[in-house]
């Protein structure tokens, strides 16, 4: 018997690490199915142009204010109260880390509670801007992509779900100083499992880009996702 078990302590290990390997691995291809033909507008068919903007760490999106505003609902109601500029940046983010702009050596603490604290409030960041973001942005911290306008509808739809409307309307939780962007109070929770780039993936999802939820913890796979689906636009009979 004794000779056995040092076999089966063995075996267990080896289930157990084949098991968190193959786990892993699930983790890291598992892929949320999209809508290509709701996530791609056609050449010559109505559509919204729309820009993915990542600063290494973070992404926001660039949407034009006046579709937003001609869809009416609380978003636009939000971006309506907002200062002039012809797009809206939106982002998503923790209440308190996101709206900092303090050294971030003296934020590490903060960052460490946002990260593994359950239940963090977040805000939506709506920031006006006047000019293009195509003037603004470089383009290798920048994808455009041009929206059906089902794929815009849905989109909105799952940002204007994320606000905090228990109030009867949206409502600012934050702003900055001199800074035209206003914070908004969203229902959502920030932790390390649902992070920011995870949210701009979700939103993203909804307008039918297949993504990468996993691996979306990161910016850079928020912007290969839309060159994924630009290479299979152009791949024949696509």
């Amino acid at each position: 018997m004794t000779s056995r078990r040092p076999r089966t302590r063995t075996g267990l290990r080896s289930l157990v690490v084949a098991a968190v390997i193959g786990l892993g691995a699930a983790l890291w291809t598992w892929t949320t199915a999209g809508d290509m033909d709701r996530w791609r507008a056609s050449p010559g068919a109505p559509g919204v142009e729309l820009h993915l903007l990542d600063n290494g760490f973070h992404t926001d999106l660039a949407v034009p204010r006046a579709a937003l505003a001609a869809r009416g609902g609380a978003l636009a109601g939000a971006v309506g109260a907002l200062p002039p500029g012809d797009w809206i940046l939106i982002g998503w983010g923790d209440a308190k880390f996101y709206v900092d702009q303090s050294p971030m050596e003296g934020r590490l603490p903060d960052g460490a509670r946002a990260f593994f604290r359950p239940g963090n409030p977040s805000v939506i960041m709506l920031d006006p801007a006047q000019r293009d973001p195509r003037r603004l942005f470089a383009e290798d911290g920048r994808r455009s992509f041009r929206l059906t306008p089902e794929g815009f509808e849905a989109m909105a739809s799952r940002i204007e779900a994320s606000l905090d409307l228990s109030g009867g309307g949206p409502r600012i939780a934050a702003a900055r100083d001199g800074d035209d962007a206003r914070f908004f109070a969203s229902r959502e929770t920030f932790s390390i499992a649902h992070l920011c780039n995870h949210w701009t993936a979700g939103v993203l999802n909804a307008a039918g880009l297949p993504v990468r939820p996993f691996r979306s913890i990161a910016s850079a796979e928020l912007m290969a996702a839309i060159d994924r689906a630009e290479l299979d636009t152009e791949a024949p009979g696509a």
